[in-house]
């Protein structure tokens, strides 16, 4: 172990001689340094000992303080355990002298607070609770809240309320509030309310929304005449008005919201629907410019009638009196033939497009009847693909089924009619024609046996 230990310090005075090899300048000077830094480190080891004797010390102390506070603590909890079940004991007995004490006052307290629950659901959903905000807060406290015997003025409260919705229900009041758009913003405005039944402000019909406690229009009014006596009960300031009433305070209203419109009603047609329209006002316009036309010919052939010497050519019996004109020479056969000809010539000018009509008319029909049968096959499918349990699900294709039938039907019916119309006068002019040239005829033949 000598040489060994030797060898160790050998080589820590090397070390250190290496690492004062520019402080010391002899053996005695690294002797001194040495024997410094071992004064400084005992003194470190002090100084470091003395401080985990300290810590070990607060430690101890920090020991002994969690033990006396858990000690307390189990004692204060003994402590509060049996002050609770002393406080149990002493309600139970207080219930019992409560019970006793109120005696036929407890069966009072519960009417109250059923009739202060039965008021509540029928005045915070009311709509004369727009008018008077609030009345609902009272009555719910009572119907909940309240644990004692209620004292002369919530008794006197409660009947107000009552006898304040009774006497409100059989009014027409009017009054300012703020009412909500359909676009988020609210305005001001001047409400009529009719009893318990409706609201009417500028828009028309409102409703009173008794969870957010405001007044906003309708999403869709009803029809104009509805709305029109509203706005009559609106703006009048005595006599008696006819108004329609909503009996379920806004609920039948708000059931229009699902009412489909007439528009709506006619997209439902889809584009069997729109093919149908597209023919109608095709054959409409078709039989209202044959109309005109003829009835700008019947009225120049009518003047062509008072003045046959002098035949015009911008007219069907102008120009066959030309044709007669033209062939007072030849013999009745010929004439006739020729007159024939002539009048073989205007038919198609005057019989033109009537057929489109009668067409059209014939069609529409069976375009409703397409639509029919697509809407039940779309019907089917979804029947199919998601059973019979929504018939919100079956309803597009059910409406395309029925309103492309009475589509048909609308389109052919006006159609049948001009139809009717224009061939109508078509035929009265041809027949005007027809007589015009079998009289020519005659005369001449008589003029060739004279």
């Amino acid at each position: 172990m000598k040489p060994i230990f030797k060898s160790i310090l050998a080589a820590a005075t090397i070390a250190m001689m290496a690492s004062s090899a520019y402080a010391a300048n002899s053996l005695e000077d690294l002797l001194e340094e040495v024997k410094k830094n071992r004064v400084s480190e005992a003194r470190i080891n002090k100084d470091r000992e003395a401080e985990f004797q300290s810590a070990r010390a607060d430690k101890q102390a920090l020991l002994k303080k969690a033990q006396d506070t858990l000690k307390a603590e189990k004692s204060r909890g003994d402590r509060l355990t049996k002050q609770f079940a002393d406080n149990e004991t002493r309600l139970a007995e207080k219930e019992i002298e409560l019970d006793q004490a109120t005696g036929t006052l407890g069966e009072m307290f519960g009417v109250v607070r059923q009739a202060s629950a039965e008021a509540y659901g029928q005045i915070s959903t009311s709509i004369v609770s727009a008018e008077f905000p609030g009345r609902g807060e009272f009555l719910k406290r009572m119907s909940e809240e309240s644990k004692g015997l209620p004292n002369i003025q919530e008794l006197e409260d409660l009947w107000f309320a009552l006898q304040t919705e009774m006497t409100e229900s059989g009014q027409v009041s009017r009054f300012r509030t703020q009412v909500i758009s359909l676009d988020g913003g609210s305005l001001e405005q001047e409400v009529v309310r009719v009893g318990t039944f409706n609201l009417v402000g500028e828009q028309g019909y409102l409703i009173y929304d008794d969870k957010d406690e405001i007044v906003q229009p309708l999403g869709r009014q009803p029809d104009g005449y509805l709305v029109d006596s509203a706005q009559e009960v609106r703006s009048a300031t005595s006599g008696l008005i006819p108004f329609y009433a909503d009996p379920s305070s806004g609920a039948l209203l708000g059931l229009l919201k699902e009412k489909a419109t007439m528009m709506e009603r006619y997209h439902a047609g889809g584009v069997v629907g729109y093919v149908i329209t597209v023919m109608l006002a095709i054959g409409l316009l078709i039989g209202l410019y044959k109309i005109l036309t003829l009835t700008l010919i019947a009225g120049k052939m009518r003047s062509q009638l008072k003045n046959p010497g002098n035949p015009s050519s911008s007219n069907p019996l102008g120009r066959i009196l030309t044709v007669y004109k033209d062939n007072k020479n030849v013999d009745a056969e010929n004439l006739e033939l020729k007159l024939d000809e002539a009048i073989l010539r205007e038919l198609p000018s005057i019989e033109s497009g009537i057929n489109i009509i009668k067409i059209f008319a014939a069609i529409a029909p069976l375009l409703g009847l397409l639509g029919t049968v697509l809407g039940m096959i779309a019907t089917f499918q979804q029947i199919t693909l998601f059973g019979t349990g929504d018939p919100k699900l079956m309803a597009g294709s059910i409406s395309m089924a029925l309103v492309t039938t009475a589509q048909g039907i609308i389109a052919a019916l006006p159609l049948l009619l001009m139809h009717s119309i224009v061939a109508g006068r078509s035929k009265s002019i041809v027949h005007i024609l027809d007589e015009q040239t079998a009289g020519i005829i005659a005369a001449h033949a008589e003029t060739e046996k004279a």
